[in-house]
């Protein structure tokens, strides 16, 4: 069926280019509609709260405003969008770097509603950062209802939260440069125009329909601003104080998120309705210039401030915004910087017009751009905004001269971005993300070039050089005399053979393309590519001074890309081979199973190996130790020439100490190009039931939980897994000699100090693995305190202990020590065992998680991650074999 003339129309017009441009318009006008409703709902909301405040008692309706507003919101988030807490922007930034955080319709309704209920009960926050979550959650929504790739769906994000900016300040450029400067450090020429047209789209809509988005006093067209030379020192000054200040207000949040978390026992709505207590109470004992954030904007900036009142609402503004915050209340911190920036700016500014006899303004709307620059991290994007908000050139030279400063003095005590940080309070870690750009400048054709190359020489007959095409599947060789490179030949050139009608009896260089196009082991990948699209090639040799010494082809680049987009450093390069052992000891084998321990901290290998020997102890398992040396990605394993001197003293250690608990024990060194496959080929080798690893308690691979080798290890080993972040105190001392072992116990007790031993409780396969695993361990310790929690959902009306106590009763008989259990409420199963450890100064938390549960977990899921994060005691993951 052929289709329609409608159809084809409509397939024609809507090209990739056009479609973006379409998209990006939409997102423009639904994030502006939404940002107005954003913005009315707060003004006829606070204006009613306002209102009602007249005939009644000031210091009873503001309070409980407050409370109601803020649970009420808290409530709407915890049951419909968890993700719609907070300012927003941290959850921006994870989604545009991959990490599975949900942004879609009900995220952005829930988003919206919220942020209106507590920015109309008196939270001290801005709407910027909801509008810019909210934007982003509707592009999100749009990229799947109108299939797009994950780079393209990418965009479409990052061009919504580019709209909520503008059309929250109504400055469009400024949204622009955020999205830059913060969200994506991208200017592809796609992504560039995608966020320019619904930028512009969402600001000037949002300034139609909802009017100006900050209310100054300052009015450009009737107030004129001068800049005079003399004012600089007071400018410098003024982004001296800003950088400080500002680094102080970040860390105050960070210290406030965690403290909430840690000590504040309240369900979401409880929090946020706290904060909102808490800020009605403050907003009824000051004047009612302190009850909306438009009559501070605009008194702030209307050059009248006293320095009494600007230093009342710094303090005002910087205590409740930490409040509300620390709170997860929505809502968002920019504003809070603007005006935490314009009271500074009086402060400075009736300093100098007393000295010098200046007009304070300048320095309050420049104070402005200098705090929020200095506090985001965004000076560029604090200028821009400020800017188009004044319309005044003579700001621009003040704001960069501030905000610059403030910059640098609030990197330099408060490095990295304040949303960054907020993330890795979730356990989530974003590292900078390499360019394809950067990729292509900073690897060369060294890295990527195959070194093992096929060639032929230019003597060969034509007969000859069609039987080695014949037998092979490439499509070119390198021809080469001497070991210099002379020619090259391809399928193309084998062509000319039967064209040209020549018997097979002729040499090959007679058709052979000479002085062939070749790259330098030096050039990077961006020329190599140049190379390969400006001269329509497959491949390019890779001469050292006419010596081949490899190739490299478009194959090789586009396995590059793959390794990257897998964030896999160790990946880039040649395929890896299979790993080699290069060097082992046997000894009898009498165990009824196998443990496997991979050894390379020497200074976490002690404790890893009591582990080890306690469960092979415990279950009459023989014990395998494995060394692993990373050989380069372009030699193989099994012809590389490996140093194993450091490898094999510490092996050599390992079986002393399994000699002495008369264990039998295996050694191997391995060497290979990937430490994952060398790990799951020695699973694989030695028939390996349990797998004992170490793991240093975080990552900074993006889309990783645990790192690229345990993640893949946990995902395809085939056997039971006991993942070991070791803690304070865990190996203190190297392994001693075998003639300074006396007591294995003592031993064992004098480099472990695991004490206090904490394992939550939940029911499933893993966890009651890690229940079996226990006495094994337990056996580290003479005097163990062990704890059996179990965390119940606040919605439990029952809380059910009957698997806590059996549990126990189990542990009471093998250990016939005495097993404490504890029942707990909690709406975190993470937050509530971190607060368990550091309460009760748990030296050891054993926790059992699935396979799923581990690789699929984002910000409030990622239990293993947010223990091992916040605990600075030893963290034991278990997980048992799937069947």
């Amino acid at each position: 069926m052929q289709p329609s003339p409608l159809f084809r129309s409509l397939y024609q017009l809507l090209t990739p280019k056009r479609l973006a441009i379409l998209e990006a318009v939409l997102i423009g006008l639904v994030a502006a509609l939404a940002a107005v409703f954003l913005k009315r709902s707060v003004q006829w909301l606070g204006e009613w709260r306002l209102n009602e405040t007249l005939p009644l008692a000031i210091w009873l309706l503001l309070p409980v405003v407050g409370l109601g507003g803020g649970f009420a919101a808290g409530l709407l988030v915890e049951r419909f969008a968890p993700e719609a807490a907070g300012g927003g922007i941290p959850q921006v930034k994870a989604a545009l770097a991959y990490v599975p955080i949900l942004l879609n319709l009900r995220v952005a309704v829930v988003k919206l509603i919220s942020t209106s209920l507590t920015l109309s009960s008196g939270f001290v926050l801005g709407r910027e950062g909801p509008t810019i979550q909210i934007g982003a959650a509707l592009a999100a929504q749009l990229s799947r209802w109108v299939p797009a790739s994950p780079e393209h769906q990418r965009q479409l994000i990052a061009a919504g939260a580019a709209a909520g900016l503008a059309a929250s300040f109504d400055a469009p450029i400024a949204g622009i440069m955020f999205v830059i400067e913060e969200l994506l450090q991208d200017v592809s020429s796609l992504t560039l125009g995608t966020a320019i047209l619904a930028s512009f789209t969402g600001g000037v809509i949002s300034h139609v329909l909802g009017g100006p988005g900050l209310k100054l006093g300052f009015n450009p067209l009737t107030q004129e601003i001068t800049f005079s030379p003399d004012q600089i020192p007071f400018f410098l000054l003024l982004g001296l104080l800003a950088g400080l200040l500002a680094a102080f207000f970040n860390r105050s949040i960070l210290w406030g998120l965690q403290f909430s978390r840690r000590h504040v026992r309240l369900g979401l709505p409880f929090r946020i309705g706290l904060a909102g207590l808490i800020s009605g109470i403050a907003a009824s004992l000051l004047p009612a210039l302190f009850r909306s954030h438009s009559s501070l904007e605009y008194y702030l900036t209307g050059g009248e401030a006293t320095w009494q009142m600007a230093i009342g609402i710094f303090v005002f503004q910087f205590v409740l915004s930490v409040v509300a915050s620390s709170a997860e209340a929505p809502g968002g911190l920019l504003v809070p910087g603007l005006i935490l920036g314009a009271a500074l700016g009086n402060l400075i500014g009736i300093l100098e017009s007393s000295l010098l006899g200046g007009d304070p303004l300048i320095y309050a709307l420049t104070g402005m751009g200098a705090f929020l620059g200095a506090s985001a991290k965004v000076p560029v994007t604090a200028i821009v905004i400020v800017f188009e908000i004044t319309t005044d050139f003579n700001l621009v030279l003040p704001l960069m001269i501030s905000a610059v400063t403030a910059y640098l003095i609030a990197d330099r005590f408060a490095p990295g971005s304040l949303y960054t940080h907020m993330l890795e309070l979730k356990g989530i870690r974003l590292e900078p993300e390499t360019t394809n750009d950067a990729l292509w400048t900073r690897l060369t054709a060294a890295d990527v070039m195959q070194k093992k190359v096929e060639t032929l020489t230019s003597q060969i007959s034509l007969d000859e050089a069609v039987q080695a095409f014949s037998r092979s599947h490439h499509r070119g060789f390198p021809v080469v005399d001497d070991g210099k490179l002379v020619g090259i030949v391809t399928l193309t050139d084998l062509d000319k053979v039967a064209q040209r009608k020549l018997p097979g009896n002729h040499l090959l260089k007679e058709i052979m393309t000479p002085r062939p196009i070749t790259v330098r082991p030096g050039d990077t990948l961006s020329q190599v590519l140049f190379l390969l699209s400006r001269y329509k090639l497959s491949r390019l040799p890779v001469v050292d001074r006419r010596k081949l010494v490899g190739i490299i082809t478009r194959s090789d680049i586009l396995r590059v890309e793959s390794d990257k987009l897998r964030g896999g450093s160790d990946q880039l390069g040649p395929q890896p081979e299979p790993s080699y052992v290069v060097y082992q000891t046997r000894s009898p084998t009498r165990g009824k199973g196998r443990l496997l321990l991979p050894l390379s901290n020497p200074h976490t290998a002690p404790g890893l190996l009591k582990l080890a020997l306690a469960i092979a102890r415990e279950r009459n398992y023989e014990v395998e130790c494995l060394q692993i040396v990373l050989v380069p990605r372009h030699s193989s394993p099994s012809e590389c020439t490996v140093n194993t001197t450091l490898s094999r003293r510490l092996l050599a250690q390992a079986a002393r100490q399994a000699k002495t608990w008369q264990i039998p024990i295996h050694t191997q060194i391995r060497a290979t190009h990937s430490v994952t496959q060398a790990i799951l080929e020695a699973i694989r080798d030695g028939h390996i039931d349990l797998l004992v690893m170490g793991w240093k308690g975080k990552t900074s691979t993006p889309g990783r939980i645990f790192g690229d080798v345990v993640d893949t290890v946990i995902r395809q080993a085939a056997c039971d897994v006991v993942l070991v972040k070791p803690g304070e105190g865990f190996a203190e001392e190297r392994i001693p000699p075998s003639d300074a072992v006396q007591d294995p116990v003592q031993t064992l007790l004098h480099l472990i100090g695991l004490r206090r031993w904490l394992v939550p409780v939940a029911g499933g396969p893993n966890s009651q693995y890690a229940i079996t695993l226990l006495p094994a361990l337990l056996s580290l310790t003479q005097q163990p305190d062990v704890r059996l929690c179990q965390v119940f959902p606040p919605s439990d009306k029952i809380y059910d202990t009957t698997l806590l106590e059996k549990d126990a009763a189990f542990l009471r008989q093998r250990l016939h020590k005495p097993v404490t259990t504890i029942p707990v409420c909690a709406n975190s199963v993470s937050e509530a065992v971190i607060d368990m450890a550091q309460k009760d100064q748990c030296d050891v938390i054993v926790v059992g998680a699935s396979r799923e549960g581990l690789l699929q977990q984002a910000i409030h899921g990622n239990i293993p991650e947010a223990i091992a994060r916040n605990c600075n005691c030893t963290v034991i993951l278990v997980r048992k074999a799937s069947n």
